[in-house]
């Protein structure tokens, strides 16, 4: 049983929610207890001579923070400022603490760098920004500036890491499940109180198109009793393309049409689905797995034995878990739908002073 069955069945009975409850207590003492070593400066906050922004969260779960980073990323580097993203890595191969630089297309592979650091590197290759991975936060930053001169360090979900001294935070809070339960892990999902947020320079609220503007603006009435100064936004996510895998090229959507399979273990399959036949595609089977599922060497055997010669698609959130191996059984016509971030009521300006105050010109 994993931890997502597990919780969900502990949280459907008294003594369940009891032992969740005192998880919660524990895991909150060390989250305090982190927080107060570096205000009392019994643990040392690093800097890097760049500017480093946190693009992070507060829950657990998606809020939309990759898109996220590639929005930022792109936007920066467009506007020649020389940028950088760091990353942690998740279950990459490398040791967790040595640095791994992504800049070249085929220069490593997944495996070293971890999958999600793997694939920003191959859509932000076009804008020349460097992915660079370690657990050492610090360390990643300091090889992207020495290496390539960043004058902006992107700081991919480092709202909990503190070592690494920053000069702004964008928290994004989803709309759907702002608060997390209003309670820290494991009882909700909060990674911290949402006190947390009066360390943030920007709020954006993601996926606001899936609520009402009343529960929108009660998520803003909330955000300022806590921080009553902080600047927040709304985004919407759009799909912008199809990212082959094979070529490692961007397909317009308008060049995949027709029938095609798809698969995904996310937690709304029918919204997924349906924008991919909005977009012209006829699905002729589809596999749906329960939400924060990985897969098996057995599930790609099974897509590529199905689907015959059809597109097979499927999305960023499912790529990232796919098992060790699959690139000898998928070979070809392997699409990933990219959904990207779009910042609503011409409020982009307001993204882009946190990123880089005072820059005139923004493409």
């Amino acid at each position: 049983m994993d931890f997502i069955k597990l919780r969900e069945n502990l949280l459907n009975n008294s003594a369940g929610r009891l032992l969740l409850s005192f998880a919660a207590f524990i895991y909150g003492l060390g989250v305090k207890a982190t927080l107060l070593a570096y205000k009392k400066g019994w643990r040392k906050q690093k800097a890097v001579n760049s500017r480093v922004v946190c693009i992070g969260n507060i829950t657990a779960g998606g809020t939309g923070k990759t898109t996220a980073v590639l929005l930022c990323a792109s936007k920066l580097s467009r506007a020649g400022i020389r940028t950088a993203v760091v990353s942690r890595g998740y279950k990459r191969s490398q040791k967790k603490n040595e640095v791994v630089v992504l800049f070249d297309k085929d220069l490593l592979n997944w495996k070293e760098s971890g999958d999600e650091p793997y694939m920003m590197s191959q859509l932000l290759a076009e804008d020349k920004v460097p992915v660079v991975v370690s657990s050492d936060r610090y360390a990643a930053a300091s090889e992207a500036v020495k290496q390539f001169r960043s004058q902006v360090v992107l700081l991919d979900d480092g709202m909990q890491h503190h070592r690494l001294k920053r000069d702004a935070n964008i928290v994004l809070v989803d709309a759907v499940n702002p608060f997390g339960g209003e309670a820290l892990l494991p009882l909700g999902t909060l990674r911290e109180p949402v006190t947390a947020l009066k360390r943030a320079s920007l709020v954006v609220i993601t996926h606001s198109d899936l609520v009402s503007q009343r529960e929108r603006e009660d998520i803003k009435d909330s955000v300022r009793l806590i921080n009553d100064e902080i600047e927040i936004i709304e985004a919407v996510h759009k799909p912008d393309y199809y990212f082959d895998v094979t070529s490692k090229t961007k397909v317009p959507l308008k060049d995949l049409k027709g029938p095609a399979v798809a698969f995904s273990a996310i937690g709304d399959h029918s919204s997924f689905e349906q924008t991919l036949r909005n977009l012209g595609l006829d699905l002729k089977q589809t596999w749906r797995f329960p939400d924060h599922s990985t897969y098996t060497i057995e599930q790609m055997e099974t897509f590529a034995s199905s689907r015959g010669p059809l597109p097979l698609i499927t999305t960023f959130k499912d790529y990232v878990k796919f098992p060790e191996g699959w690139q000898d059984i998928i070979k070809d016509k392997l699409y990933i739908l990219a959904i990207n971030m779009e910042i609503l009521n011409g409020e982009e300006r307001k993204l882009e002073e946190v990123l880089y105050p005072g820059l005139k010109k923004w493409k």
